[in-house]
C-alpha cells in the first residue's frame, strides 16, 4: 500500500552563524503512520521541528508539510492552522483554570470535536477547576494533548512529550498516540526513550550531526538488522566488504558485525573464510541507536587525526 507524505524535505539545512545544526536533510514521512524521529541532544531535531512549524526559516534547502511550502510565511500558517504542536515548553496560560483554557481554546476552532473533549476530560481525569500553573508536569501534559487533539489535527508534532512523567502517565500518553492514526491524525514525535519509541512507532527517522542516518519502517528494521558473530579457531581473518555491513570489530578471534541487510550472506562469508562458530542475533533499537553514533565519533576522530596528521 502506498502512503502519502505528510512531510516531505529536500536537502534540508539550517546554520546558526557559522554551527550547521541541520544539514541537507531529506524526510519523507508517511500519513496516518505514528514517526518516530531520534537523535541524541544536538542532532538537529529540534531545529528540524522549527522549520516544520515556519518558527525559524531554513538557510537553504526545501520541504512541505501536508503540501504547504516551509519557507513560505503564508502557507506556513496555514501549517499551523492545520497541525497541532505539544513541545516540552507547553505555552499553556497558567492563570486560567483547566475549564477556562479549554473553552478558550475551543473557540479558535470551528471544527473542535466536543466528544473527543469530553473522553479525554474524563480519559485524563483533568481537575476542570484547578488553575493551570497548579497542575504537575503529566497533567499539563495530558491538557496539552486534550487541546491539540479536540482539534483533530491532520498531524500532531511532539518533542520530547514523555520528558519528567510517571510510569502510569506515560503509559496513558502512549496509548493516545497509539489511538491518534486511527483517527486520521498522523504522528511526528521525537523522544530520548528508545523503549517508547520501539513499542509504538511505525517508522523510524534517525539523525545525527543534523544529517540522516537511519529511515525506515519498524518493521524492516526488525526484519533486516542482525547482530552476527563469527567465532575463528585462529586469529579472525580481514573480510572483504560487502552491502549491509555497518559496523565491524574484531577481538581476537572473533569478529562481530552490525548488518542492515544481507545477513545470509554475511555469515555465508563468514563460514568461506573459516568460522568455526556463527551467531545470527535480532538487534534492538537501542543498540542500533547507540552503534551507530559511536560509529559515528569513531569515523570523524579517524578524519581528525588524519587531518591532523596531514599539517605536521
Amino acid at each position: 500500500m502506498i502512503h502519502e507524505r505528510i512531510i516531505h524535505t529536500r536537502e534540508l539545512t539550517k546554520d546558526y552563524g557559522s554551527f550547521r545544526a541541520v544539514d541537507r536533510l531529506n524526510l519523507s514521512v508517511r500519513t496516518e503512520r505514528i514517526t518516530g524521529f531520534l537523535g541524541r541532544n544536538g542532532a538537529g531535531k529540534s531545529s528540524t521541528i522549527k522549520m516544520l512549524l515556519g518558527m525559524i526559516r531554513p538557510t537553504s534547502g526545501t520541504g512541505t508539510v501536508l503540501g504547504y511550502r516551509i519557507d513560505d510565511p503564508r502557507q506556513s500558517i496555514e501549517i499551523r492552522r492545520r497541525i497541532a504542536y505539544v513541545g516540552e515548553d507547553k505555552g499553556l496560560y497558567g492563570y486560567m483554570t483547566v475549564a477556562e483554557l479549554i473553552r478558550f481554546t475551543r473557540s479558535f476552532y470551528s471544527d473542535w470535536q466536543p466528544e473527543i473533549e469530553r473522553q479525554l476530560l474524563a480519559e485524563y481525569r483533568l481537575p476542570s477547576r484547578r488553575k493551570v500553573k497548579a497542575l504537575s508536569k503529566g497533567m499539563c501534559t495530558k491538557l496539552a494533548l486534550l487541546l491539540a487533539l479536540s482539534r483533530r489535527p491532520a498531524l500532531l508534532i511532539l518533542d520530547e512529550p514523555t520528558e519528567g512523567l510517571d510510569p502510569v502517565s506515560i503509559e496513558e500518553l502512549l496509548q493516545t498516540l497509539v489511538a491518534a492514526p486511527a483517527n486520521g491524525t498522523s504522528v511526528f514525535f521525537s523522544s530520548h526513550q528508545l523503549s517508547e519509541v520501539e513499542r509504538i512507532a511505525d517508522d523510524i527517522l534517525m539523525i545525527d550531526r543534523g544529517s540522516a542516518v537511519l529511515d525506515m519502517s519498524l518493521e524492516q528494521i526488525r526484519e533486516n538488522y542482525r547482530r552476527i558473530s563469527l567465532g575463528f579457531s585462529t586469529a579472525a581473518p580481514r573480510l572483504e566488504p560487502l552491502p549491509g555491513i555497518e559496523k565491524v570489530r574484531c577481538d581476537g578471534r572473533q569478529i562481530v558485525i552490525l548488518a542492515s541487510t544481507n545477513a545470509d550472506a554475511i555469515a555465508q562469508l563468514g563460514r568461506d573464510r573459516g568460522a568455526v562458530d556463527i551467531n545470527v542475533s535480532p538487534v534492538s533499537l537501542r543498540e542500533i541507536f547507540l552503534e551507530t553514533v559511536q560509529e559515528r565519533n569513531r569515523l570523524d576522530q579517524q578524519r581528525h587525526l588524519e587531518h591532523d596528521d596531514a599539517l605536521v
